[in-house]
């Protein structure tokens, strides 16, 4: 794939102390455009996004998955080859975004995760429940699919005529393990890379809540049984 454009889409809920960080540490030599998908945020998300040189776009209607499926509409426009998706929240590291799209560049794979697993991570960056639920969901994947995951990171990159072809669908918890399930259905080529993680900027919306904790935990194994048949 000869200069490709890439492009990255960042979901950002209330994250004004982080997203600029964020933006601004993308290694803009490689990436031609860079989203921040605004999901109903009642602080300056918007306004530091604007300021770091992100294209801001607002989806009102609150859930991760419906963030991602507003930045993969202008993508389209944008014309897209290969779409890279990390979080808003400074606990990747994004300049790392240069060995999650190696293989794809290199190598040909449709899809790329970061693996926070493999990857060398600070104390207390993943709750117990984190871990506890990656191993868990993984495990599941590999028994009922026989794709062999270590984790369900959001940090990860795909062709975008791969994603296309998996018709992403879930608007909230669901939607990492819905891409990696659907991948593996497809008999796509896919692998995974070690990345960095570190504590986040702020208070997570999902793993630092009871709340967050249990509905994502349901959404993932009830996903892991859905996409099944």
């Amino acid at each position: 794939m000869s200069t490709p454009i890439i492009t990255v889409i960042i979901p950002a809920f209330n994250e004004e102390k982080s997203i600029g960080k964020v933006v601004s540490d993308i290694p803009r030599d490689l990436i031609e455009h860079v989203i921040v998908v605004n999901n109903n945020s009642n602080d300056n998300t918007v306004e530091v996004a604007k300021s770091a040189g992100a294209i801001v776009l607002d989806e009102p209607r609150r859930g991760y998955g419906w963030a991602c499926l507003k930045g993969i509409e202008k993508s389209r426009e944008l014309k897209t080859d290969i779409v890279v998706f990390m979080d808003g929240d400074y606990s990747d590291y994004p300049e790392e975004i240069v060995k999650v799209i190696a293989p794809i560049l290199e190598d040909n794979h449709d899809m790329v995760i970061g693996s926070r697993v493999l990857g060398k991570r600070e104390k207390g960056s993943l709750t117990p429940q984190q871990v506890f639920g990656n191993w868990l969901a993984t495990k599941l994947i590999r028994f009922f699919y026989g794709a062999r995951f270590t984790d369900l990171g959001p940090f990860r990159a795909i062709k975008s005529d791969a994603l296309e072809q998996l018709k992403m669908a879930d608007k909230t918890y669901g939607w990492t393990i819905e891409m990696q399930i659907k991948a593996s259905k497809e008999k796509m080529k896919f692998c995974e890379v070690p990345v960095n993680y570190r504590k986040r900027i702020g208070v997570s919306k999902v793993s630092g809540t009871i709340k967050g904790t249990v509905l994502a935990g349901i959404k993932i194994i009830f996903a892991i049984f859905k996409y099944r048949f």
